[in-house]
């Protein structure tokens, strides 16, 4: 694993640009960069205090991706790839840390989302317009969170009120003729908040195939459009006791391209009608000073229709029901945790499974504290599932804060897969043997090392990492039937900067990342499919009067779109520009340019990307 040019050019450039502005840079504000993060424990933790590899996407980032999706927006994090199918609205995934599509966990308000048939959650149906931000936490995760975190856990919280009753609103307007416009009221005092949000995008997309010589493909546009609604609120009747509900709610419709081989080979019109949601009520009460219990019952929702122009042809939905008891314990050393799950599963819809539901008991375990100069953090989790019994994880991470900059940290953990409704049970066809009831869960064991650098308004970081992944479900050849057969390695370093100076803004992330098939075969040693072994996202920005202006810059290095990697996606950089202007105190009138030199490059062979693009718009938020 070898740094390209590109890529090695890069970072000396920035190593040099960086070294120069120390130099020169007036003495930064004794401000740090420290935010309150809960996804890395499941308690409230100031993120220098933590022994984990985290990062926190703001409402002011997600203010300035004006076009962009949250899996774009994700992919310019440390450590995170993405891919899709085409524009928006379209199947969408992230890789973090080289962990497929599925090895990762999306929460809404510490709800689990996902589909129990594909595994997924579909991010390309969570707008940007209703997230207050998003924390990011590597590596794995399943002693806190159970099945699938083998990549990380995406945590998206949804827009909240407090202080005085405020409205907002945004509408912008950009290439694709796209429109998106949300508005919302919040506001709270210190017995009752609330918040309502309200969205709409609509746009007419571009072609999402772009293989002529394929039989999906179409020449015609694949359009989108969404609507959607957060809410939430919640009641203080007294100090320490909490009742409230979050909600959110996505339904869009996206146009696409396939065949269906039964019109002589035509391409078809296709599409598909998909709701997205997660609804739950908590009351979380201080029972003693030391003592606070957080009981939450939720549901979310993931249903899909499939048409093939005006005929239906397949639905697919899941129900996920939750309960949970969390109970926090401040010790005389640290905090304790200890918690108990009940998650029930249901799939429906045209695909007759043998087995429909399912359901998963959880107790978990964890304590983290600060010993002088030390912090540790301990986690351990048993899940009892009824399709295949009981898995236990657990984790342990110890880290030293060696000068008032300079802190490091060491963990090791594991992790699991559940295998799909999919992968278990899906009929057999002509086409396909069916799924296999045998399969075990997919088992991960990671070993980290970081080392964190603070100092007013700057932040570096380098992180290591070796994730060995065991029992890997793949569809094999002749009969395509799911087997445990594969082994893999995800290794690599992630090097990160960010910094704040008077007018300036700057930061980078760097990745190496090895993903190997290691079973012994024909593939052993290649590169896992659609990952990049580099990628680097970097930006700029200054702000002056009413004036901010901010550049990106991402490189993502070559890709192979097949495990045997004969079929090559090449490396790609993108240039992204952001300005506003403060028209009133309140008022912003903001523009956004994505791929400005208009660069050629697919995420899945044979799918198109955007190409240059502009979305311009006006945005009331009262300070």
């Amino acid at each position: 694993m070898y740094p390209n040019p590109s890529c090695a050019a890069a970072t000396a450039t920035l190593a040099a640009t960086i070294a120069a502005l120390f130099s020169t840079a007036p003495h930064a504000a004794d401000q740090q960069l420290d935010s309150v993060v809960v996804t890395a424990t499941r308690q409230a933790t100031r993120s220098n205090e933590m022994t984990s590899d985290v990062s926190v996407i703001t409402r002011a980032e997600i203010d300035q991706a004006g076009e962009s999706t949250l899996a774009q927006l994700l992919a310019r994090q440390p450590g995170i790839q993405y891919v899709a199918n085409g524009g928006a609205g379209t199947n969408s995934g992230v890789f973090i840390r080289g962990a497929s599509t599925n090895q990762s966990i999306v929460l809404i308000d510490g709800q689990r989302i996902g589909s129990a048939t594909t595994g997924s959650a579909a991010l390309s149906r969570i707008p940007l317009d209703q997230i207050e931000r998003v924390e990011i936490l590597r590596g794995p995760a399943s002693s806190l969170y159970g099945a699938d975190a083998i990549g990380g856990v995406i945590q998206i919280f949804t827009r909240g009120g407090e202080g005085p009753t405020r409205l907002n609103a945004s509408s912008g307007y950009g290439s694709y003729n796209t429109t998106d416009t949300s508005v919302g009221v919040a506001g709270g005092t210190d017995v009752v908040s609330y918040s309502v949000q309200a969205g709409y995008l609509d746009t007419d997309g571009f072609n999402a195939s772009n293989n002529r010589r394929n039989a999906s493909y179409n020449r015609d546009r694949d359009g989108y459009y969404n609507k959607n609604l957060s809410a939430n609120f919640s009641v203080r009747p007294a100090s320490g006791q909490e009742i409230g509900v979050n909600l959110l709610a996505s339904s869009g419709t996206n146009r696409y391209d396939a065949n269906d081989f039964s019109a002589l080979g035509a391409a078809q019109n296709y599409s598909s009608d998909q709701n997205v949601g997660s609804y739950s009520i908590y009351s979380r009460n201080r029972l003693h000073s030391a003592w606070t219990s957080t009981l939450r019952l939720g549901r979310s929702t993931d249903a899909s229709k499939d048409y093939v122009g005006n005929v239906r042809d397949a639905t697919f939905r899941t129900d996920m029901d939750l309960l949970s008891w969390q109970n926090d314990f401040r010790l005389p050393v640290g905090e304790a945790l200890l918690a108990a799950e009940y998650t029930k599963q249901r799939v429906s819809g045209s695909t007759a499974y043998t087995v429909s539901e399912r359901t998963i008991g959880s107790w978990l375990a964890g304590w983290n504290g600060n010993l002088d100069k030390h912090r540790l953090q301990l986690n351990l989790r048993r899940d009892n599932n009824s399709q295949f019994g009981g898995e236990t994880t657990g984790s342990a991470s110890y880290g030293y804060q060696f000068t008032p900059q300079w802190r490091a940290h060491i963990a090791y953990g594991t992790a699991f897969r559940a295998p799909t409704f999919n992968e278990l049970y899906f009929p057999a066809s002509f086409f396909f043997a069916g799924g296999n009831p045998d399969l075990k869960p997919e088992r991960a064991r990671n070993t980290e090392l970081g080392v964190n650098w603070e100092q007013g308004g700057h932040r570096a970081s380098a992180v290591i990492f070796n994730n060995e992944v065991s029992d890997l479900i793949e569809f094999r050849p002749p009969t395509f039937a799911p087997v445990n057969v594969s082994q893999a390695l995800l290794r690599g370093v992630t090097l990160t900067y960010d910094g704040r100076f008077t007018e300036w803004a700057g930061g980078v992330a760097v990745d190496f990342l090895d993903p190997r098939n290691e079973e012994n075969g024909p593939n052993k040693g290649n590169r896992l499919a659609r990952r990049a072994d580099q990628q680097m996202s970097s930006y700029l920005s200054r702000t002056f009067g009413n004036w901010e202006l901010r550049g990106e810059w991402q490189l993502v290095g070559n890709r192979y779109e097949d495990p045997a990697n004969r079929v090559r996606l090449g490396g790609y950089g993108l240039v992204n520009l952001y300005a506003d202007y403060r028209l009133q105190r309140d008022w912003v009138f903001f523009a956004r340019a994505n791929n400005i030199f208009d660069k050629y490059y697919e995420t899945a062979d044979n799918y198109a990307t955007a190409g240059a693009n502009v979305f311009v718009g006006v945005r009331y938020a009262p300070k």
